[in-house]
This record gives C-alpha cells, sequence and structure tokens, in this order.
C-alpha cells in the first residue's frame, strides 16, 4: 500500500477514493479500497490505496483524535509512503475542531510541519483565495453552509476558522505562490516549517493549482483538504513506477432498489424535488419520527411497494423547517433519532433483498454504512464528480453510492441507480 488516507466521513471518504482511483483525467489512478472504520485484517496484496472512512467530524475532538491515530498506526503498518487527512470541502467543522485538534495530532506522530491544508475542489465549486472558502462562486457563510443543522459555518476565512482549532500558528501560503508552481510551494511549506507553522492554507482556484500542490508534496509524508489534493498524487506513484495505472471496474449489479436521503442541503433538496417528477417518495417528517408515528417500517413497506420504480425515502427540509424541529426537541436528538431510523431502515432493506441502494448525506451515509455492517468496498465507476459507485462483497453482494449533501446534478438518484446496474 503506497498511499493511506483518513476520512472524517464516509461520504467525504467515497469521494477522495473516487478522485484516487479514476486518476488524473478519468485515465487510471491506484488500486483502491475504502475501509468502513479501522480495520480488523490486512487487505488484500495488490491494494495501492487505502482509504478509512470515520464517522469524526460531528463527535469530541478526543475521540476524534483517537480514532483518527488508530486508522495512522494501521496504515502505517501497511506500509503507506504517503497518509491524506481528508475533510469536507467545505471545511465542515466547529469553532472547536475536529479538522485542526486532528491534523496537528497526526502531524506530531508523524513528525511534520509545514502541512498542506487545502480544501479546495473546483470540479464541484469550491475554491480557496486569499485564505477565504468559496462555493459556487459565493463566500462560504452566503453558500448555504451557514445552514448547516450539525456544522454551521459562518466564517469564509478558513485561516481565521482554523487557528481557533489549532494550538499552533497556522500559515498561509497565497495563490502567486502557488501559480509560481510545486517548486515555489514546496519552498513556501518549508519557510512554514522552519516557522512551527503544523498547518499552512493554501489557496487553490483551479485544477492547475491543485496538481502544483500535488507536485510540490510528492515527497511530504502528510497532506490534508478535500477530495481535490488527492488529484495529483496517483501521478506521483505512476512517475516513480511504484504504481501501473489502473480504471476503476464497472459494476454489474441488479436486483431491487431503494433511496434514502436524510441531507438537508440545497443540492440535495433540489436532487429530490426533480425526483419525485417521476418517481415515488415518502416523505419523512420530524414530528411523526420523534412522536413515533413514523417508524423504519413504514419505510421498508413503501420501498418493497414500489419495487422497480426508484423509490425515495426522504427526510430533507427547508432551513426554517429544520431549525424549527432543533428548537423543539434539540439539534442532536433530532440527528440521532433520524440517523438510528434509515440505518435500520437500510438493514431491513437489505434483509429484504435490496441490492442497490442510494444513500444522501454525510451522517445518514455513515449510520447506514455501520448499521450493515460493511468492512469494505471497492471503488467503481464515477456516478459524478466526487461520488463512486461502490462494490460490496459482504455480508451481502450489492452495490452502495453514498452521496455527499451538496453533490451530484439535479438527476443523480436514477443516474447512480442505473451505474449501478452497469447501464
Amino acid at each position: 500500500m503506497l498511499l493511506g488516507i483518513i476520512a472524517d466521513d464516509f461520504t467525504g471518504a467515497s469521494d477522495i477514493a473516487n478522485t484516487i482511483a479514476k486518476g488524473l483525467h478519468g485515465q487510471g489512478g491506484l488500486k483502491t479500497v475504502q475501509f468502513l472504520g479501522v480495520p480488523v485484517q490486512d487487505p488484500l496484496p495488490d491494494i495501492e490505496a487505502g482509504v478509512i472512512s470515520l464517522k469524526t467530524r460531528s463527535i469530541p475532538a478526543r475521540e476524534a483524535i483517537d480514532q483518527s491515530l488508530a486508522s495512522l498506526a494501521w496504515l502505517r503498518k501497511q506500509g503507506c509512503e504517503q497518509f491524506v487527512f481528508k475533510y469536507c470541502s467545505t471545511f465542515d467543522s466547529t469553532a472547536e475542531g475536529n479538522i485542526g485538534p486532528v491534523a496537528e495530532a497526526i502531524a506530531k506522530a508523524l513528525s511534520v510541519r509545514g502541512v498542506v491544508a487545502c480544501p479546495a475542489f473546483p470540479t464541484a465549486g469550491r475554491t480557496v483565495y486569499q485564505g477565504h472558502l468559496f462555493v459556487g462562486g459565493r463566500l462560504l457563510h452566503e453558500s448555504g453552509m451557514q445552514h448547516h443543522p450539525l456544522n454551521p459555518m459562518t466564517d469564509p476565512d478558513i485561516r481565521r476558522w482554523l487557528q481557533q482549532q489549532c494550538g499552533s500558528v497556522v500559515g498561509y501560503v497565497d495563490w502567486p505562490t502557488v501559480k509560481a508552481g510545486g517548486d515555489a510551494i514546496a519552498n513556501a511549506l518549508r519557510a512554514s516549517a522552519a516557522k512551527d507553522e503544523v498547518l499552512a492554507i493554501v489557496d487553490a482556484i483551479d485544477d492547475a493549482d491543485l496538481l502544483a500542490i500535488g507536485a510540490a508534496v510528492r515527497d511530504s509524508r502528510f497532506v490534508t483538504g478535500g477530495s481535490g489534493i488527492a488529484l495529483g498524487l496517483p501521478a506521483n506513484f505512476i512517475a516513480q513506477e511504484k504504481a501501473s495505472g489502473t480504471l476503476p471496474e464497472k459494476a454489474a449489479v441488479e436486483g431491487p432498489e431503494a433511496i434514502l436521503a436524510g441531507s438537508c442541503s440545497s443540492a440535495t433538496r433540489g436532487q429530490i424535488d426533480f425526483h419525485l417528477q417521476s418517481h415515488p417518495g415518502l416523505a419523512v417528517a420530524v414530528d411523526e419520527v420523534m412522536a413515533g408515528a413514523m417508524t423504519e417500517r413504514d419505510i421498508v413497506a413503501f420501498a418493497l411497494a414500489n419495487e422497480g420504480r426508484a423509490p425515495i425515502a426522504y427526510s430533507s427540509a427547508t432551513p426554517a423547517d429544520v431549525e424549527a424541529a432543533q428548537a423543539r426537541y434539540g439539534r442532536q436528538a433530532v440527528a440521532d433519532r433520524l440517523d438510528r431510523l434509515f440505518a435500520s431502515a437500510a438493514r431491513d432493506l437489505v434483509d429484504a433483498g435490496v441490492r442497490r441502494l442510494v444513500v444522501a448525506g454525510g451522517e445518514t451515509s455513515g449510520a447506514v454504512v455501520s448499521a450493515l455492517a460493511v468492512q469494505s468496498v471497492a471503488i467503481g465507476e464515477e456516478i459524478d464528480p466526487g461520488v463512486p459507485v461502490l462494490s460490496v462483497a459482504a455480508p451481502v453482494s450489492m452495490a452502495l453510492a453514498l452521496k455527499s449533501g451538496n453533490f451530484g446534478s439535479r438527476d443523480f438518484f436514477s443516474k447512480a441507480l442505473q451505474r449501478m446496474a452497469g447501464r
């Protein structure tokens, strides 16, 4: 294993695994497997990149650090030469963490400083300029992320945001330096390390910038960022003839299907509205769930009754509705109850024979794959930027798609089911 990645949620892990597996311009990258939690056994010997999916984005920082360091230890045991801490391209975190505490803990374990911190993913509209994060051309705090139910992002200056989470001064590499190329970036990072700056925010506004960063870190032990940060990493190993570059295999899974959407992002709500124009849907109302009037049995019965019609069950709501529900029941109580609901529904659906399952939302995806007791998945064909088909061999043979809330085209749900079937 050459490249080891620690991701703070399950959809983000699929996102970066997709980037690594397809390689530059989709011409082939590293043979990649995504693990669900810290693996309990060694992988097959031909795996070149291992992505460990954790659910550490919104848990206490100490727990996130412990799980991340356990992941690092396992990846080091596999012989990885380079490590990546992957977080969301919208920098989802609170003023306390967990991006800074986890990144600093891994850097300390690896004895490195001057580590890149860059959430940019231009293909999905995420760019960093003058240390500020933009989403779809809007500053982060004006992009809709200020309404995130668990990690509302209210400051687009991610250097300032990260500084609140860190014990060391956060450095910065500006866009003119990035445009000057890999050597200039590497020199800037060395200067940052010399000043005892553990992390350094690095500007990036297009894929060329990410490739320059990739060239700059070819000899670095540790990198952090969104999935875009991995754009140039496979090429470094291929150029050194440590990897040959292979394309992910297409899936060919037939059988019953279901879609579970727990994200409240504007993109997912738009995808749901589009899907409902020609497919059946079940709205999962928070009030009914909290009162026990709607359970996983209702979701399962709905999905099985609409087999073959791409049925979708969704709890997605407007920011105003989400805030009202949180005010009535408590933010964490609502999130926990919905996660348990979808997790139980997913487990029962698979037990009933569903073999193609699409899940929208990072927290929802984490809950679902945990409930399914999936230990690892192979990375398959890309559905939309950042979202691949995931092939599951055990405990049952099936296909999954785990979508971050803001990712995907408006017809994502039907497209995902088609890709799973190899169409």
